[in-house]
């Protein structure tokens, strides 16, 4: 149902670090769910780029777009929440970012919400062009 929220479209770019160096790629994504959760509430974040998934300590997750936690880091982080309409941000450190070109880049969303006894997720793979 939220499907088309998990990868915002036109939001893969390479992002630089402070000394010029392209250090990774981010995307954007809004919550699959009707309403806010805290951070620990994500259960799982994963990413995969034409068909080999990017290991899991690459990624960080943002609901601000100023701090940035490991997925590790968020199942005890309580007090940022990530909204309906937000959109978060995130981030794969790799270095050089994505290669020139064409990519098929998949994302998925996975939360524990109150009333659902087990996870959901939300997935969505869009073609992602890098200049």
């Amino acid at each position: 149902m939220f499907d088309n929220y998990v990868f915002s479209e036109g939001t893969c770019k390479n992002v630089s670090n402070k000394d010029g160096q392209v250090n990774g790629f981010e995307l954007k994504t809004l919550i699959t769910y009707y309403r806010g959760v805290p951070l620990s509430m994500v259960h799982d974040v994963k990413v995969e780029v034409d068909g080999v998934e990017v290991p899991r300590e690459s990624i960080r997750f943002s609901s601000n777009g100023e701090d940035y936690f490991t997925l590790d880091e968020m199942e005890t982080v309580t007090t940022y929440k990530w909204e309906y309409g937000q959109e978060a941000t995130v981030f794969v450190e790799k270095e050089g970012g994505l290669s020139k070109g064409e990519h098929d880049v998949k994302l998925t969303t996975v939360l524990r919400v109150a009333y659902i006894p087990v996870p959901f997720e939300g997935t969505k793979t869009r073609k992602v062009v890098i200049n």
